[in-house]
């Protein structure tokens, strides 16, 4: 299983509740594809660089998961079809080289 870091951007108008509601769906979608989350940093509304979907801001969320590679494809596809989500971006996490 590969590491990765996910930064999702959910909508502003959430509360805490919806927010936490949302992140427990991903989490639950995550699971079943054999995935499981490392750590998560709840970084808090944030104004957005420009408009996402008719949106000025949005709540950052920033996870670490670990997931079969072969997974990483249909666990974007179910975030896309979120309509909480705003955007999500991965990153592989890899050691970094000694120099």
């Amino acid at each position: 299983m590969k590491k990765y870091e996910v930064l999702t951007i959910l909508k502003a108008n959430l509360d805490n509740d919806e927010v936490d509601k949302v992140i427990e769906k991903i989490d639950s979608d995550m699971t079943e594809l054999g995935g499981k989350v490392e750590s998560r940093d709840k970084m808090g509304r944030k104004k957005l660089a420009y408009d996402i979907k008719k949106s000025r801001d949005g709540f950052f969320v920033n996870t670490i998961i670990s997931m079969p590679e072969e997974k990483v494809a249909e666990y974007r596809r179910a975030l896309k079809l979120n309509d909480n989500v705003l955007r999500v971006m991965f990153l592989d996490v890899t050691e970094k080289a000694s120099v």
